[in-house]
């Protein structure tokens, strides 16, 4: 029932996922009138008489809607119904629902938003937190990247992922406070086998694929989401509009369009959708809310792929293994390495 196109383009999208899955079921969550028309042996009905809007206040979502499709949706995987939900609704309400309905794990103090973002080598970087937390502490950090190595180790079979964390230079010295104390953490668990710490990354490395994983702050994260997101549309853009242009323009698309068509193809932010929201006692993933057919169908590839490779079991690990450091156990002092000129 989420997004801005609702049952139009969810609904499509969702008979796609079960002809492409042929082990997989769906609850479609929502108003029955709305969704009466979707027929299929593997899909069934779960009512809901209320749709949280995408410009509701969170308060609304949790205290006065409490039959909502994104609330029943959660239900459903807190009563073992349902593996994960998706949803392509309100950010903020189905953060706020899920962490309420489905609690966060031991050792997890903030859930967080991770998504993969296109990169240079064809790729994908994992990028977390992409919104839910603006202000982190450097044991979120840490946590956030226990959480991300559990995700891409996961959905990417790499057993040990690399991490950066985002700061304004690779040296250990620069950064904020929490960053060079998040820094000292990540070092440490490295040290004791919990992480694949790479360093410091800057913002251009996201893009480049200097490591699996970035961390950063849900600030931060969300402008590289929203760039990466613009990247694409401006390429789409530009193609329109030389193709539009005199003769001779014209002419000079036709000869770039395959190589700029195939790198907008890379770049393109649908082919990502579907952010998990890591460190609940359940799956969620949250569907860009202008998500058209295929992404949205993404997001459900997404949330299926998390499913079958036990990523709740796998993340739960992890924490379990990093607890000591989680819960706020400070990391010995590490000498600093500086040339100075």
């Amino acid at each position: 029932m989420g997004g801005d196109h609702g049952p139009a383009v969810t609904l499509a999208a969702c008979r796609g996922f079960l002809e492409r899955h042929p082990d997989a079921q769906l609850l479609l969550v929502g108003a029955p009138a709305a969704l009466a028309a979707f027929s299929h042996p593997r899909a069934r009905v779960v009512p809901a008489s209320e749709v949280v809007a995408m410009d509701d206040a969170v308060e609304i979502a949790l205290r006065k809607k409490k039959d909502s499709s994104m609330r029943v949706a959660i239900q459903q995987v807190k009563d073992g119904q349902a593996q994960a939900a998706v949803s392509a609704g309100n950010t903020g309400a189905l953060m706020a629902l899920a962490r309420y309905l489905l609690k966060t794990l031991d050792g997890i103090d903030r859930p967080a938003i991770a998504s993969p973002l296109p990169n240079a080598k064809g790729g994908a970087t994992t990028v977390l937190d992409l919104g839910a937390n603006v202000d982190c502490t450097e044991h979120h950090l840490l946590q956030f990247a226990v959480m991300g190595s559990a995700l891409v180790s996961a959905l990417n079979n790499e057993e040990s992922p690399s991490v950066g964390l985002l700061n304004i230079g690779e040296e250990v010295i620069k950064g904020s406070e929490v960053i060079k104390k998040a820094g000292e953490l990540l070092r440490f668990a490295a040290n004791s086998g919990d992480l694949n710490f790479y360093g410091n990354v800057e913002g251009n490395d996201i893009f480049k694929g200097t490591t699996d994983i970035v961390v950063c702050d849900g600030f931060v994260g969300n402008v590289a989401l929203k760039t990466s997101e613009g990247l694409a549309s401006m390429i789409g853009g530009f193609l329109k509009e030389e193709f539009s242009r005199n003769a001779f323009t014209k002419l000079a698309a036709i000869v770039a369009y395959p190589i700029l068509n195939s790198f907008k193809n890379r770049v393109d932010y649908r082919r990502y959708n579907g952010a998990a929201l890591l460190g609940l006692r359940g799956l969620v993933f949250k569907s860009h809310g202008s998500a058209d057919e295929f992404a949205f169908g993404q997001a459900l590839n997404r949330a299926y792929d998390a499913a079958r490779n036990n990523l709740l079991d796998r993340v739960q690990a992890r924490i379990a293994h990093a607890r000591p450091l989680l819960v706020g156990i400070e990391a010995p002092a590490q000498p600093l390495e500086a040339a100075v000129t």
